[in-house]
């Protein structure tokens, strides 16, 4: 049997996966067309999404490195006449420290352009060390007088300095104007620079860092280059055929229902509306340990999440189908930018479907909405989500009554003083959204399929729910007292049954689950369950 090329889960060096035969995704097709139409890109994208690997592929190649493209797309571009390699000048920005204020982002800025300055055997004397400005302007101009060629510039994770102070707004403005500075030098630096390359997060118009480089073409929504990074359904399913098969056997399960089930996981990501990619590290670190998990969102979730969430009024359902201008990522600068925005930035949210000049935004896939239902219910009303496993294994093994019985130690877990701000919260909202809204959480959280408000012929049920070839149907009210509880429920039942929402399930069975909560006791005051 073929042994299986390693997978490069944590590696983002070109050569290294290159050369010492890890799994290699070609991607290059990308970069030579950027090369051909074009001198400087912006691109924006996730964490974890191959941002490092695509500086390391561009700089091999503009290194003349040709033997690390043989049969790749590039290998054709590296054999034309005109083909020659240039210096590169390679920042990586995720390497900048803040943690010491301004002084420590100065002098870790200087250090980078030192760097670069030793890759190129150049010496940059007389340059002030409090003046990154001063020595990236020197490094350009010197690299490409020494050279005779203009420069390349590849910046990686160019808005990781600010990032990292997202909730500091005084310092994060001044390491803002120190960037701006910075990087207004490769647009000075002019003919010395023959091609320029930078990634990050984020990108915000109003950020002051870009406004006055206005010869770089953002790319990070545009159809052509949708698929640059990520992993289209025919490249996961061509480049790894042989690990979906071997998984498939070790899982004991059909090799179609195993796709189904990673793209259900990780695909989804879209930044454009009309296509769609598997996460890059969550699908090579599912082959690595078959079992499904929330990867990228484990790998690293941003302080700066966790902090968005407690300041912002915000519910995880909220984000579901919610219609965006198509600019809405342009329109603020960071610390203000709307939550639909930095949440999409960040990763956390995808473009399900392009609409002319509006956008409907939803969560990728099941790992990244789990993951981010888990963040609410621990950041917004203090829950564990040690309880989560439960609930799944509840509704797999048809435990209707200890479902209920979860929910219901949830709502007692909750204090008393999230209760009171989340009533006011949703004042103005059906008095069942707050109960209805953690539910979702909780199932989402569990990793389960759980449609809300799903459209029927007569109505609306509030929740259908399928795990393992089983189905429920429930409907949520709110009361006050034993008796009107209880009456709350057998309407609720009543309703399930008038609107004839069981009837899509007339042949595979469902279970018919109706709850009234109590609103003044807080907990479940009546429930019914029936089987169809």
């Amino acid at each position: 049997m073929r042994k299986l090329p390693k997978l490069p889960t944590n590696i983002q060096a070109f050569d290294r996966i290159r050369n010492e035969g890890y799994l290699y995704v070609d991607k290059t097709k990308y970069l030579i067309d950027l090369i051909d139409t074009g001198d400087g890109y912006f691109l924006s994208r996730p964490r974890r999404f191959g941002k490092s690997l695509t500086i390391s592929t561009f700089d091999a190649l503009f290194s003349g490195k040709r033997e690390l493209f043989k049969g790749l797309y590039a290998e054709e571009f590296c054999s034309r006449p005109e083909y020659r390699a240039y210096p590169v000048i390679r920042l990586d920005m995720s390497k900048i420290i803040t943690r010491n204020g301004v002084e420590g982002l100065l002098d870790s800025m200087l250090l980078q352009v030192m760097y670069n300055a030793e890759r190129n055997a150049l010496t940059l004397p007389g340059l002030s060390i409090k003046d990154p400005a001063t020595a990236f302007d020197a490094l350009i101009s010197r690299t490409a007088q020494k050279e005779q060629k203009p420069v390349v510039v590849l910046i990686d994770e160019y808005d990781k300095p600010i990032l990292d102070n997202l909730n500091n707004t005084k310092e994060m403005q001044k390491i803002r104007e120190i960037l701006r500075d910075f990087y207004v030098q490769i647009k000075a630096a002019g003919a010395d620079v023959h091609f320029t390359f930078i990634t990050g997060i984020s990108k915000f118009s109003k950020m002051g860092i870009f406004s006055p480089m206005n010869n770089l073409t953002d790319i990070s929504m545009n159809d052509e280059y949708a698929t640059m990074l990520g992993y289209t359904e025919d490249e996961f399913t061509s480049s790894f055929g042989e690990y979906i098969d071997t998984t498939a056997k070790r899982l004991e399960v059909e090799r179609d229902t195993l796709i189904s089930d990673i793209r259900g996981y990780y695909d989804g990501f879209s930044f454009d509306g009309k296509t769609r990619v598997y996460n890059p590290f969550s699908t090579l670190s599912f082959f690595k340990d078959p079992v499904f998990r929330n990867y990228w969102f484990e790998s690293g979730t941003p302080s700066a999440l966790a902090e968005y969430v407690k300041k912002h009024d915000l519910s995880v359902d909220m984000f579901r189908g919610l219609k965006v201008m198509d600019d809405f990522t342009s329109m603020r600068e960071i610390e203000s930018a709307t939550p639909a925005s930095f949440l999409y930035q960040s990763g956390y949210l995808s473009i399900r479907e392009k609409q002319e000049d509006e956008l409907i935004l939803d969560y990728p896939n099941k790992e990244v909405l789990s993951a981010v239902a888990r963040l609410f219910l621990s950041e917004k009303l203090g829950l564990p989500d040690s309880g989560l496993k439960d609930v799944k294994k509840a509704l797999i093994c048809g435990d209707v009554e200890g479902f209920v019985n979860i929910y219901n130690v949830t709502l007692t877990s909750i204090p008393y003083d999230i209760y009171s701000r989340e009533e006011k919260r949703y004042a103005n909202k059906p008095q069942e959204s707050f109960y209805h809204a953690m539910l979702l959480s909780m199932l989402w959280g569990a990793q389960l399929d759980a449609i809300p408000e799903k459209h029927g012929s007569k109505g609306r049920s509030d929740l259908e729910i399928s795990v393992n070839g089983l189905y429920y149907l429930v409907e949520l009210k709110v009361a006050v007292g034993k008796e009107a509880c209880e009456k709350a429920a057998e309407d609720a039942m009543k309703q399930i049954l008038e609107k004839g929402y069981a009837s899509p399930y007339k042949m595979s069975g469902v279970t018919l689950i109706s709850i009234a909560v109590d609103r003044n006791e807080r907990r479940v005051g009546a429930h019914e369950i029936r089987e169809l």
